[in-house]
This record gives C-alpha cells, structure tokens and sequence, in this order.
C-alpha cells in the first residue's frame, strides 16, 4: 500500500494521492482511477463533485 498525501493548492482543489478509498456520503465507493492521483472540489461549484472541474479558475476561487 502506498502512502497517502493530500495537498491543499492555494487556489485550487485538494490532490489525493496514494491508495485511498472514497467514499460518498452513504458508504458507497466513489471510483477513481487506481494509482492516479485526484483532485477534489474545494469551491464548492465543480459540476462533477467531489471532483474538481476547474470552476474555481471561472469564478477567482480564493
């Protein structure tokens, strides 16, 4: 298993790498592209949540 790391960008979403199962707010597994990392929404305005979409670029995330 490799180690997991989660960065918080600046003015962007937070990268997820390393195995690390997600899931959604019931329990269900969310798929992900195994042994790629990924980005999740911290603008609250991606139209494919959790995942980011690059909005924040659109809307001057900060």
């Amino acid at each position: 298993m490799s180690e997991v790391k989660i960065t918080i960008t600046k003015t962007g979403p937070c990268k997820v790498e390393g195995d690390v199962e997600l899931c959604d707010h019931e329990g269900n597994l969310v798929e992900t592209r195994e042994g790629k990392p990924f980005f999740l929404c911290r603008c609250g305005q991606s139209a494919n949540k959790p995942f980011c979409d690059g909005t924040h670029n659109e809307i001057s995330f900060l």
